[in-house]
């Protein structure tokens, strides 16, 4: 059996590196495309390299553009690719222009598609990605949610006889690398000087956050008031978007960082008091940790980490400052993404339904 997966941007490689591994062990034939959404070293090569996943197969090249060019010039690309490989499977991961482009291009050639992390909403039809989900769910054959919560969202839809609950691939990778950097120091504190537990760790690059002068600026100050250190992983959307608006990053509490390569980012995460952030995998990547969060959006796709009270939605401005200061909320133990084997999950499900 031959599996495709397609991969683009940062939060697309941390969950191939689990699945590349769980088809060598299950001794099927894995290709990797790359469509270069994510072309800058430290958010895409790196990734290959601290997660030990194989080289892409194809690179697409695609960069960067407009929701409608990024997502026509994949497309475009993805057509010869399927018609060279030919797949039995074509995998898709989350939410990005990467993700609907290899989708359509698989269901208009009648490639079988499965959609990993199906069935997570944020009902905020604001957010590119939400289309995004939604339209490849759609599309898609076959439906790998990682949670209850998730399939109740397709079965809702319609969709409940395509889905299959596979658990959470990025618990999966979360859990590897947390125990191999467990022993090691965290770079904010080895390069900024700071004492674990004594910073926070944040970062902000989505559009509802970055695309407005004012918001941004209201996002930036508020970080600046927390009552402790903050330190922002500067993502490149965030650099852009900053010297567009001419705003400086760095003010009162908030200190900058360059991009952390992958385990990076998680010893920074467990060594920190708190972290503060627009991402969506991050957000469940430090509830896996047990590190508060604070989230700057309205919505969640990871809702079980507002149930469980890990996780909290504000806006800037005192929400933010307030929950950034926080105290640590009680411990638990459950365990609503998984076990940390869902990629061997994934990967059996799709040898099962490929027979049938």
């Amino acid at each position: 059996m031959k599996i495709l997966s397609v991969v683009g941007a940062r939060p697309q490689f941390v969950k191939l590196a689990p699945i590349a591994h769980a088809c060598e062990r299950a001794g099927v034939e894995h290709i990797i495309v790359h469509t270069g959404q994510h072309y800058d070293p430290m958010l895409s090569d790196v990734f290959f390299q601290d997660l030990q996943i194989p080289a892409p197969d194809e690179h697409l090249g695609v960069g960067s553009g407009s929701h409608g060019h990024q997502t026509g010039a994949m497309l475009a690309a993805m057509d010869d690719v399927l018609i060279k490989h030919q797949p039995d499977w074509v995998l898709v991961y989350g939410d990005t222009n990467s993700t609907l482009a290899a989708a359509l291009s698989a269901v208009k050639l009648h490639f079988p598609v499965a959609h990993l992390e199906a069935g997570l909403r944020s009902f905020n039809r604001d957010m590119p990605e939400e289309h995004n989900r939604v339209l490849t769910d759609h599309c898609a054959d076959l439906l790998l949610s990682p949670t209850e919560v998730g399939a109740t969202h397709l079965a809702n839809e319609g969709l409940k006889d395509r889905t299959v609950i596979v658990g959470d691939v990025m618990t999966d990778v979360l859990f590897t690398t947390r125990d191999a950097v467990k022993d090691k120091p965290s770079p904010i504190t080895e390069e900024l000087g700071f004492k674990a537990g004594e910073y926070s760790l944040a970062t902000i690059h989505r559009p509802a956050n970055t695309d407005s002068k004012e918001q941004l600026e209201a996002v930036l100050d508020s970080l600046g008031k927390v009552d402790h250190p903050v330190v922002i992983v500067a993502h490149p959307r965030l650099v852009a978007k900053a010297q567009e608006h001419g705003l400086e990053i760095e003010r009162g509490n908030l200190h900058t960082h360059a991009p952390l390569a992958y385990p990076d980012l998680v010893a920074a995460a467990m060594h920190a008091r708190g972290v503060i952030t627009d991402s969506g995998g991050l957000q469940k990547e430090a509830f896996l940790l047990r590190v508060p969060t604070t989230t700057v959006r309205t919505e969640t796709e990871w809702v079980e980490t507002v149930q469980l009270g890990w996780n909290v939605l504000v806006n800037p401005g005192e929400e933010l400052v307030e929950a950034a200061g926080r105290p640590r909320p009680q411990d638990t133990q459950e365990a609503p993404y998984g076990d940390g084997h869902a990629a061997d999950k994934v990967v059996r499900v799709l040898i099962e339904h490929a027979r049938d």
